[in-house]
């Protein structure tokens, strides 16, 4: 059973109506009519909800950023059936090759030269010589794509600098009115976004930390240029809700939702066993459940910084940053 969501005003786009439809046959149908016919739909991953557009269309990719009001300066990530259709977006070398056998399809994202003739939207990659490629792993993401024949651009389905979407509610709340067609598939399996990387010169350098953990992948030691966007997900504020953060509370003031982890229970813990990937799993939703609690702030416990840690501690970090 479909169910509708309101549509409100804004300067950027249109006011619509908002469709959610169960991720089934014929709503990957109805999605693929979409996006061939140039607009945005919201689309599950096993990481976050993605808003999805035919990534060779630049007209589909601007209302992609103007339904998220994102800079146009932040790169976007294709996503792609597989190893077939990535070779005619991107040059692949061998140590992409190694990756993709062992992470593909998965939350890998790898940062390529971008072929001449790839037919790529200028807008995806943001005035850049590279493409972030992904082939997720999800059914509906998959079927997706392949029904269209063409590579989607898929940032989150959210409100640039918002909480990431695991769920198709969360997509609701922040995206309703401004595109069509939202397909359900239930909460999302990881929680966070894909690990980001960039293949050069035979080296793996780690460009955002994500669904797979760093110690899983063979890493050059430098870091990112600072104060350069290479690649998405890099903006110093992001995924953050609309009360300010702070982190590393082992404690809570009366005022503030406290999201606890291990031995500090909080108002809601991300793993009271202290797992970190399902603290990963519930990440987002938690920060949506303390975003709604009506408190005027969020205190978020300790996580430790290993394995999975290193994404969590990224995306509350960005989500505790001075707003601009």
């Amino acid at each position: 059973m479909a169910w509708i969501g309101g549509a409100y005003s804004d300067s950027r786009v249109s006011a619509q109506t908002t469709l959610v439809l169960p991720a089934d046959a014929d709503g990957v149908a109805r999605a693929v009519g979409l996006l061939r016919d140039g607009q945005p739909v919201a689309l599950p991953t096993e990481t976050v909800y993605g808003l999805a557009a035919d990534a060779t269309n630049g007209e589909a990719v601007a209302r992609v950023y103007a339904a998220k009001g994102r800079p146009s300066f932040n790169p976007l990530i294709v996503h792609v059936t597989g190893l077939t259709m990535v070779r005619d977006l991107v040059e692949v070398p061998p140590a992409a090759l190694d990756l993709m056998a062992r992470f593909w399809p998965g939350p890998l994202t790898i940062v390529l030269p971008l072929r001449e003739g790839a037919g790529v939207a200028g807008l995806v990659v943001a005035g850049l010589p590279t493409l972030a490629v992904r082939c997720p792993d999800h059914p509906t993401t998959q079927a997706v794509i392949e029904g269209l024949g063409r590579p989607v651009a898929a940032p989150s389905a959210n409100a640039s600098g918002r909480i990431s979407p695991t769920r198709a509610s969360h997509v609701l709340e922040s995206l309703s009115g401004r595109i069509p067609l939202i397909l359900d598939a239930g909460p999302t399996r990881a929680g966070v976004e894909s690990t980001i990387v960039a293949v050069e010169d035979g080296g793996v350098r780690l460009l955002r930390p994500g669904s797979v953990p760093p110690e899983a992948l063979n890493l050059a030691p430098d870091a990112a240029p600072a104060g350069r966007i290479v690649a998405p997900g890099q903006l110093a504020s992001h995924y953050a809700p609309a009360q300010p953060v702070r982190l590393e509370a082992v404690a809570a003031a009366p005022h503030e939702f406290h999201i606890g982890f291990g031995p500090v229970p909080g108002d809601r813990s991300l793993s009271p066993s202290g797992d970190l990937a399902e603290a990963a799993a519930n990440l987002f939703d938690i920060l949506y459940a303390a975003q709604a609690s009506g408190r005027p702030a969020i205190a978020v416990a300790p996580v430790p910084a290993h394995g999975l840690g290193a994404a969590i501690n990224d995306r509350l970090r960005r989500a505790a940053a001075p707003r601009e």
